[in-house]
């Protein structure tokens, strides 16, 4: 496959929650979203976020992977469904992440499967969350 260049641009995002009320991030580029935490609220809460975020990434991924093989073209419609397994047992976090993807278009079963393969194990910053990233934290007032 070719190499990705990617053109920089600026990444992160900041939360702000106060004494009361919900969580309001923004975005390094400005973006905004308020963020749920009621089961009955309709909108995005954490866990819907990361979730949200592998699904987006997976899917603009296959779509770069299927323009690399040549594909594109034959490419109608690509979905990436995230969910999760949280542990039973220890610290709060996904166990398992179940990914369903669905390509459809005029393209066979195998080009299919590379697609997939290519986004998922090759292009999509989605390895940060097989590896073990490192967390520098720094705390003011």
């Amino acid at each position: 496959m070719a190499d990705l260049k990617a053109r920089p641009r600026p990444t992160g995002a900041t939360a702000v929650l106060g004494r009361t009320g919900f969580p309001h991030v923004t975005s390094a580029t400005k973006g905004e979203i308020d963020i749920v935490t009621a089961p009955s609220q309709s909108g995005f809460n954490p866990l819907d976020l990361l979730y949200s975020s592998l699904s987006a990434c997976l899917v603009l991924s296959a779509r770069i992977a299927a323009s690399q093989m040549g594909v594109l073209d034959k490419i109608s419609e690509i979905t990436a469904e995230v969910t999760g397994e949280k542990a039973a047992e220890g610290l709060s976090r996904v166990a398992k992440f179940n990914i369903a993807f669905s390509i459809k278009g005029d393209i066979d079963e195998e080009t299919r499967q590379k697609i997939a393969h290519a986004a998922e194990d090759e292009i999509c910053t989605s390895n940060t969350i097989r590896g073990n990233p490192e967390f520098s934290t720094t705390i003011s007032g």
